[in-house]
């Protein structure tokens, strides 16, 4: 038997632990996993330590007011995972989390493995020196990232994107749309305001508002909207009821995928499904809200001008981003507009994203598997 303690702190790093363990249990007979992850590695056979809810939380000013709870639960899986050693613990994201989990448990002689390398390369350079402590191996999701990792001798490996082997936008559009009973004959733009609560209080409004705005310009726009849950449905949904609330949005829960492949524009919140568009090769509107203290700190220690992922992969403003106090109806609205009125600009983007989803796509999962098993058996992974 192979004992695994996982913490993946959000949605994405769900689906990521989810295929890896997939991957994982074809290499022994026998896996079992502990720790905190949502309903794909809970299906995957995991033993739910926390509920991933907990540590869904993003932006400095809002971690620090859960600091506390975060801490709490932080010990508690520590004195766990010390008293019931995994032959091997993955932290998939969440650095602020599972980097000093990682370190504790490295020190306490488990091996340990970060799965999603932080942004380094945008910002916070310095926190390499601490992922070299607490990690045995990194495991990156972009071509990029290697080469920081190998400043600093960190042990790494790129392994691609595990969306972009699962992505292959291979769908009708015609028979998403009626499977979603979608009108086939309208315009449809996807309203994407993020994952977490947070997200949606700060950009649900302004995506709300610029659709109701490019309406009145062109008649034949339908929108819909995927949220995660219920819960962000049904605060999504007061939202809407209260800025606009003769705007028309079909609303659906958990298959977003559907969403983009039925979609001909997206506007989003910038963050993994702004790579889930680019790899449905959808052309994009990206929108983004921090607390001002937040957004301060990372204007002061930002590396690159660019916050979305299609734009830091392509090296350049790809598509556009409207963040802060460009995150409004009216700035949205104008962007998504001049989307609509020039197929020039909307093919570039279509174009440009086939080449950056080739790169991508290396067999992920098995890639990942891989190289925790190397780490495993005690070979040199590179």
């Amino acid at each position: 038997m192979v004992r695994i303690g996982i913490v993946a702190g959000e949605a994405s790093g769900d689906t990521l632990g989810a295929g890896l363990i997939k991957e994982l249990g074809k290499k022994t007979e026998t896996l079992s996993i502990e720790g905190i992850g949502g309903i794909k590695l809970i299906s995957s056979g995991m033993k739910v330590l926390y509920p991933m809810e907990r540590l869904s939380v993003m932006g400095i000013t809002e971690v620090a007011g859960r600091y506390f709870e975060l801490k709490n639960i932080r010990d508690n899986l520590l004195k766990y995972f010390i008293q019931h050693p995994p032959d091997i613990f993955i932290g998939i994201d969440a650095p602020d989390f599972n980097l000093w989990l990682e370190k504790e448990l490295r020190k306490a002689g488990i091996k340990t493995v970060h799965y999603v390398s932080p942004s380094v390369w945008a910002w916070r350079e310095y926190r390499v020196k601490k992922i070299r402590v607490a990690a045995d191996l990194v495991l990156s999701l972009f071509p990029f990232e290697a080469a920081i990792y190998n400043k600093y001798d960190v042990p790494n490996r790129y392994v691609g994107h595990p969306l972009a082997d699962k992505i292959t936008n291979t769908s009708s559009i015609s028979a998403v749309r009626s499977n979603l009973n979608i009108p086939q004959e309208r315009i449809v733009v996807a309203l994407l305001p993020g994952s977490r609560l947070s997200e949606i209080k700060r950009i649900a409004s302004p995506l709300l508002k610029a659709a109701a705005l490019s309406q009145t310009t062109n008649s034949n726009l339908y929108f819909i909207s995927g949220l995660i849950d219920e819960k962000s449905r049904n605060y999504f949904s007061e939202i809407k009821n209260k800025v606009t609330p003769e705007l028309e949005v079909k609303i659906h829960v958990g298959n977003t995928h559907q969403i983009m492949e039925a979609a001909d524009f997206i506007m989003l919140a910038s963050g993994t499904a702004t790579l889930e568009a680019m790899l449905f090769k959808k052309p994009m509107v990206v929108a983004y809200r921090l607390s001002f203290i937040t957004h301060l700190i990372v204007k002061l220690l930002a590396k690159i001008p660019y916050a979305s992922l299609p734009n830091i992969l392509a090296g350049k403003m790809l598509v556009p981003e409207c963040l802060q106090s460009r995150c409004t109806p009216e700035i949205l609205s104008f962007e998504l507009n001049k989307l609509l009125s020039s197929d020039k600009q909307a093919d570039q983007m279509i174009m440009e994203f086939s080449v950056l989803s080739d790169q991508l796509k290396k067999n992920a999962d098995l890639q990942a598997a891989d190289a925790i098993f190397e780490l495993l058996e005690g070979d040199k992974v590179v």
